[in-house]
């Protein structure tokens, strides 16, 4: 069990009108102290983020550099690739509405010591150590969600995702799973209807 301390309820999401999902990544200076994971993960579901997927990996060195290909021969490069290669991370596709600009309020500023003073509750406000150990990454479009979402769950489709679950979820078909950390999709055929 992940040691999510509370039942969160399931709350129902029909005035929706478009789920945006995005791409979230809990990284290893996180993961690696279970309490303050927990807390994250209650801030999520608090936020009312549906987590579509979960899953947690050690990334390799090459894995990590392709991921952080764009900032290949900056001066940060390294301590970054080696950061995420450190320990396991945690990444997510969440949904809601406006999921990629709600994700980065969430986790505040990149630069951690601008978070203790700007959004101390954020999750880098509260739980970042430096700009490199800020706990979290966000996709900051709809672009780069797609591609990092392809990236760490390639069997993920969200043109599939919009046509056979979203509507489902925006009509609070599902349950939250708290030991794999996921929101999942409950058929109406398998519910007790009394």
């Amino acid at each position: 069990m992940l040691g999510i301390s509370r039942n969160f309820p399931k709350r129902n999401f029909s005035a929706i009108k478009d789920l945006e999902l995005t791409l979230g990544i809990l990284k290893p200076d996180l993961t690696q102290h279970p309490f303050n994971l927990n807390l994250v993960r209650e801030m999520i579901v608090e936020n009312n983020f549906l987590v579509i997927r979960s899953k947690i990996i050690k990334m390799d060195r090459r894995k990590a550099e392709e991921f952080y290909a764009e900032h290949r021969g900056k001066f940060f490069f390294n301590r970054l690739v080696s950061f995420m290669t450190s320990g396991p991370c945690q990444p997510l596709i969440l949904a809601k509405e406006n999921s990629i600009q709600s994700w980065r309020e969430l986790m505040g500023p990149t630069k951690v010591f601008k978070s203790r003073f700007s959004d101390p509750e954020s999750i880098r406000g509260r739980f970042g150590l430096t700009d490199t150990r800020n706990s979290s990454h966000g996709s900051d479009s709809v672009i780069t969600a797609e591609q990092e979402m392809k990236f760490f769950f390639p069997e993920f489709s969200p043109t599939q995702f919009y046509a056979a679950e979203s509507r489902d979820f925006c009509h609070g078909n599902y349950e939250f799973d708290a030991e794999s950390f996921v929101h999942k999709k409950i058929s109406l055929h398998s519910t007790n209807l009394g």
